[in-house]
């Protein structure tokens, strides 16, 4: 942006915040006062971002290791959802602090330009008005577009983020989505938030279900065939029915505030004794049973946990390697087959070498191999070599001892190597491991030994599985993989088949629409299934999964129709499709819902929260046929 423009931008920007706001954002407003009045900023000020040292960013990703995990492959599939080119999809910590950044990588230079760097502090406090800093502050999904930021070196993107909240409502993470493009519109925006809210609630909620695997967790909603869904309220408590945890969904449906409900023991909530409660938990929790709050308001509930009518048996549990293989090889003879050579060699500690397309389930593979070992009680740990900077994946790979280096944690931190003694390392993406990082591997494997930055040597005890999409043996011939360390990882290698090719794909259909679907019962109309059997799926089961958790969450009457199917899965049928559909217009129904569940159906506050008039907003419920 040149110097003219960014004094013009800096004098817009004091017009507005002395009252002359010209029909701007009223949250717009705020966060430019604040900007001035509290954080003394500049509006003309170009520096570029503060970026945090080495070891500060590795702490902050080893904080929220587990959301970062979540985190990864909804990221990944909302960029693609965003047809990928000018789009960086961004989650940053609580403090703003940028830890994972999905993008092009044609396009990395373009957003580094920007300031969108691993470890750039985009607190409101730092940089003023934007995305992420906003969000952070206003504690609401928000679009800032272009001019609408404070500083005149970000008035070239646009960033729609949302906030993910940990289990106690507090502020775990923002995830955005920014682009540098200048023909980006406000009104095309909608969708984008619309994408980026619903893949923070998912993270949300899976950050939520995997907190409390070891509690009793109870889901509900208003309509039963909603629980399960991302809208449900989810609520945690401990084995004497004290509730430690409840989610944004759950205050709303039962209209309490955390503080009213944390602390109190499940029976005051509910019109159910706690011993009956107790006897309705199951596992799987795949059914759901009509429930009655103290103050007459009647749910629909399903509780996970060990019921306690059964108590968990103390003897040696039988071999779960069938019933965990079933959800990855299903009724296809060949990954079967390979399925037990691979669980063979893994037992002899000869390393596993797993290829196949992107999306095609390798880590999936990986993990069930471990679980069905005997290994399943040690811990499993997944490293994606692609998706960590070069800068940053020694450390986290080995570690470092504390005091290493400038920045380092005083007391260091134990590597990936590490923290999966006794059990498995996944590698995923292993063609993309830089080549001195394939040196100090191939020393591991061969010594059994791992030394950490600025560390002496540990004794390790870790079986390897490594995947990758690329050919490995090209990339030898090429000199960017070690041949050596390529047939020290390929003790056995696996060829995953693409799901086009897959044998088995109308039984994994149905296998996958039921974990989306949750308790609910869900059909699919035969020209649909057609569609969806005959499309060439190019991002495997990883994108199948995604489709079908995007129609299971808008299906309404148990029945998925043609019409119900995105327009590029239509074109897969011999006949033309019906009308041209956004592929975008699922997304925007489901935002418009969230957000008048969230406001109560107060159609002011949810305008505003969309960044839309309320004459828009009643335009876009005309439209999708949106009644109360």
């Amino acid at each position: 942006m040149h110097s003219a423009d960014i004094s013009r931008h800096a004098r817009q920007v004091i017009d507005v915040t002395q009252g002359r706001p010209q029909g701007c954002d009223p949250s717009i407003v705020r966060s430019w006062q604040r900007c001035l009045e509290d954080y003394h900023l500049d509006p003309a000020h170009t520096v570029a971002p503060t970026v945090l040292e080495h070891g500060r960013i590795l702490e902050g990703r080893e904080r929220l290791q587990q959301v970062l995990h979540i985190a990864t492959h909804e990221m990944n599939s909302l960029h693609q959802q965003l047809s990928g080119a000018g789009h960086a999809v961004l989650l940053t910590d609580a403090r703003g602090v940028i830890l994972n950044c999905v993008t092009a990588p044609t396009e990395r230079t373009v957003f580094e330009r920007a300031g969108l760097w691993l470890g750039a502090d985009w607190s409101e406090a730092r940089e003023g008005t934007n995305g992420i800093g906003t969000c952070l502050v206003e504690r609401q999904a928000l679009t800032i577009h272009q001019d609408e930021h404070f500083r005149g070196r970000h008035t070239g993107l646009t960033c729609s983020a949302s906030p993910v909240f940990d289990p106690q409502g507090e502020l775990l993470a923002v995830l955005d989505v920014s682009s540098a493009r200048h023909d980006v519109s406000r009104q095309s925006q909608f969708h984008t938030m619309a994408l980026v809210n619903l893949s923070a609630k998912i993270i949300e909620s899976s950050y939520f279900l995997r907190h409390f695997e070891d509690q009793w967790l109870l889901r509900f909603h208003l309509q039963a065939q909603s629980v399960g869904l991302f809208s449900e309220g989810m609520l945690a408590f401990d084995g004497e029915g004290v509730i430690v945890a409840v989610n944004q969904s759950a205050l709303n449906l039962l209209g309490h505030v955390r503080g009213g409900l944390v602390g109190q023991l499940i029976d005051q909530v509910f019109d159910c004794p706690r011993d009956e409660l107790f006897a309705r938990a199951s596992p799987q929790a795949s059914a759901s049973w009509p429930l009655c709050t103290r103050d007459g308001r009647y749910l629909f509930a399903a509780l996970r946990g060990l019921a306690r009518a059964q108590p968990a048996p103390v003897s040696v549990q039988p071999d779960p390697a069938p019933a965990r293989l079933s959800g990855i090889c299903l009724g296809d003879d060949a990954l079967h087959t390979d399925f037990r050579r691979a669980l063979r060699v893994f037992e002899r500690d000869v390393p596993l070498l797993v290829n196949g397309e992107t999306g095609s389930g390798k880590e999936a593979f990986a993990k069930a191999v471990h679980l069905a070992s005997l290994r399943t009680d040690q811990p499993f740990v997944a490293l994606n070599c692609a998706a960590i900077p070069e800068s940053l994946i020694e450390s986290e790979l080995f570690g470092y001892r504390g005091g290493s280096f400038t920045g380092a944690r005083k007391e260091g931190m134990q590597g990936k190597l590490q923290q999966a003694d006794g059990g498995t390392l996944f590698l995923d993406e292993i063609g993309d491991m830089p080549l001195a990082m394939q040196t100090r591997l191939l020393r591991v494997l061969e010594d059994r030994l791992v030394v950490p930055i600025g560390g002496e040597p540990q004794a390790v005890n870790v079986r390897i599985i490594s995947a990758t999409h690329r050919n490995l043996l090209e990339r030898v011939e090429q000199g960017s993989f070690r041949e050596d360390l390529y047939y020290r990882l390929n003790g056995l290698e696996i060829a995953l088949p693409a799901l086009r090719d897959r044998s088995d794909k109308s039984q994994l259909l149905d296998f996958l629409l039921a974990q989306e679907a949750g308790p609910e019962r869900l059909e699919i109309d035969p020209q649909a299934r057609r569609a969806l059997l005959d499309f060439s799926w190019p991002g495997n089961v990883r994108q199948l999964r995604n489709v079908l958790r995007t129609l299971a969450a808008l299906c309404e009457d148990g029945r998925i129709r043609l019409q119900d199917l995105p327009a590029n899965l239509r074109k897969a049928l011999p006949k033309e499709p019906e009308a041209s559909e956004h592929p975008l217009d699922e997304a925007e129904k489901m935002a418009l819902l969230m957000a008048l569940e969230l406001h109560r159906w107060h159609m002011t506050h949810t305008a505003l929260q969309l960044g839309v008039s309320r004459n828009t907003l009643y335009r876009k419920l005309r439209k999708h046929g949106i009644e109360r």
